[in-house]
């Protein structure tokens, strides 16, 4: 019978010790950072729910704060995110499906899922230095509609990505086998029962990067998205200017009026992200019910 000796007695004691220690340190940050996005959204919500009524958002940009509203900054959004759906989920997906159920396990695909990781890690400014260089002057796009659009997709396509894989990776290989011996192809497999499996996962994937992507400032300015505009847009060759784009303009300036204004759209952009959030938990649920 092995005994354990009293200084490994004491090292495993100094060692729970200090896992106990970290364990309260992180609990400690966490709670930190929670109460001080509480802080955050009580002041957000303090400075511009007073200014949040339909005048606000049915109006145009103004100098004027009393005129001012967000109506072509939230219609922008809005086209936003239904072109960047449009470019980038059946890109995404198509890659991910590639890659863990086609791809064959060579070093061109490691090298493939190597520089798809260091992707979803590079800065947004990079981004919109690649989408000013290519979109803008290279295809003569110029700073439109269809600019942004294909510079936030190239921003979320590796989150989707990568996203997409790891959730086809939790599909269970008896479904692959169970289909395959009973006479599908490779392609029928993937497409009726592997894809419907990972959906739900996927889906959450999508919804997160569209998230991040509808509340990135930097690449729009690099692409020239305008800070005042007081139309709509007409079609993907008009300029367009989004929910961070005129939040960022208002609160650059001096006036305390234009800062309560951002404070404003600031909620309506925090409404729209848990619309989609909201949109996604409901698809993913719906989902997984009828899978089961």
């Amino acid at each position: 019978m092995a005994f354990v000796s009293e200084q490994e007695n004491r090292s495993l004691q100094i060692r729970h010790r200090k896992a106990k220690i970290f364990a309260r340190l992180c609990a400690a940050i966490t709670w930190a950072s929670v109460l001080l996005l509480a802080v955050l959204l009580y002041q957000v919500c303090v400075e511009g729910l007073g200014w949040l009524d339909w005048q606000f958002l049915d109006s145009f940009a103004s100098r004027f704060p009393e005129r001012a509203g967000i109506k072509s900054a939230l219609v922008g959004t809005m086209y936003l995110i239904v072109l960047i759906a449009v470019f980038s989920i059946p890109v995404g997906i198509s890659a991910a499906l590639y890659l863990e159920e086609f791809a064959s396990k060579g070093k061109m695909s490691r090298l493939i899922e190597l520089n798809i990781s260091n992707l979803s890690g590079v800065p947004s400014i990079v981004y919109g230095i690649l989408g000013l260089a290519i979109f803008v002057r290279f295809f003569a796009l110029e700073r439109s509609l269809i600019s942004g659009a294909l510079t936030m997709s190239l921003l979320i396509l590796p989150t989707i990505i990568i996203a997409g894989r790891e959730a086809i990776r939790t599909v269970p290989m008896s479904i692959r086998y169970a289909a395959l011996s009973l006479g599908a192809t490779r392609w029928q497999t993937t497409w009726s029962h592997v894809l419907p499996a990972a959906f739900p996962g996927i889906m959450t994937g999508v919804i997160l990067a569209l998230s991040r992507a509808i509340g990135e400032t930097a690449p729009l300015i690099m692409i020239g998205a305008m800070s005042f505009v007081a139309f709509l847009p007409q079609g993907l060759g008009d300029s367009f200017t989004a929910l961070p784009i005129q939040i960022y303009n208002w609160i650059s300036r001096p006036q305390q009026e234009f800062h309560q204004l951002a404070a404003a759209g600031i909620i309506v952009l925090l409404l729209v992200l848990l619309l989609m959030n909201a949109t996604a938990i409901y698809i993913r649920s719906r989902t997984e019910r009828r899978m089961k």
